[in-house]
């Protein structure tokens, strides 16, 4: 199926016809259909946007048109009513959130996230293993695959002890990231510097040294802050 097709389609189910469809956004049904036969991608962006605005999508969504699960899910959206299109949105925020997990409680001001341990800003802890520990945590939770909290000061200012941060697993880092690493069977959050002195793990506290990086230390880089 090609973008041509599946707009086709949505504008059938919503409206029965392309004509009727036409006729609800008020652009001449000759310019829809055109644009049905000579393609998306040669339409004038006023009338794409006025399209999907009818249709209830995003241009982004249509450029980005491919033959999968979503595109299935939008033809079957836009045949419902408006409260039947809440309760989709809401379940879909739902699983979102547990993707990523995140509890919403009633009032949408408080979450629970799963964290996976502490990890030092100091001298170093361990990391949990098995099941993580509910955390209430305020404000905007990110895409990330686990959270962890901070023990200590020496990555103050921008990590606080005692703050709950949110990481992305992987075992690379580039120069100057935020990483989750265990260093020498311990867990730390710091900042990965690799210049020509060699790479380090650095506190931003001046107060604590630099962890060297080299032959005589164990390093396993388990992700990076996403901020």
């Amino acid at each position: 199926m090609n973008r041509e097709t599946y707009l086709k389609e949505l504008m059938e189910a919503k409206y029965g016809t392309v004509r009727n469809f036409s006729e609800q956004i008020k652009i001449p049904y000759t310019t829809v259909r055109s644009i049905l036969e000579r393609g998306v991608l040669n339409a004038k962006m006023e009338n794409i946007i006025n399209i999907c605005r009818g249709l209830g999508i995003t241009p982004e969504q249509l450029y980005n048109f491919e033959n999968s699960i979503v595109a299935k899910i939008n033809k079957i959206a836009v045949q419902l009513n408006e409260i039947r299109q809440q309760s989709v949105l809401k379940f879909t925020e739902q699983q979102y959130d547990e993707q990523n997990n995140v509890i919403a409680f009633p009032d949408n001001k408080v979450s629970q996230v799963s964290v996976y341990g502490a990890v030092s800003a100091g001298n170093g802890e361990y990391l949990l293993e098995g099941t993580p520990e509910l955390v209430d945590y305020e404000g905007d939770v990110p895409d990330h695959d686990f959270a962890v909290i901070v023990n200590g000061d020496s990555m103050e200012p921008t990590f606080e002890d005692k703050q709950i941060i949110f990481v992305k697993k992987t075992r690379e880092a580039r120069n100057g990231q935020f990483v989750i690493a265990d260093y020498d069977h311990q867990a730390y959050v710091k900042k990965f510097m690799r210049d020509e002195n060699g790479c380090r793990l650095v506190s931003l506290n001046k107060k604590y040294g630099d962890l060297i990086i080299d032959d005589e230390h164990e390093l396993s880089i388990f992700g990076v802050v996403v901020l």
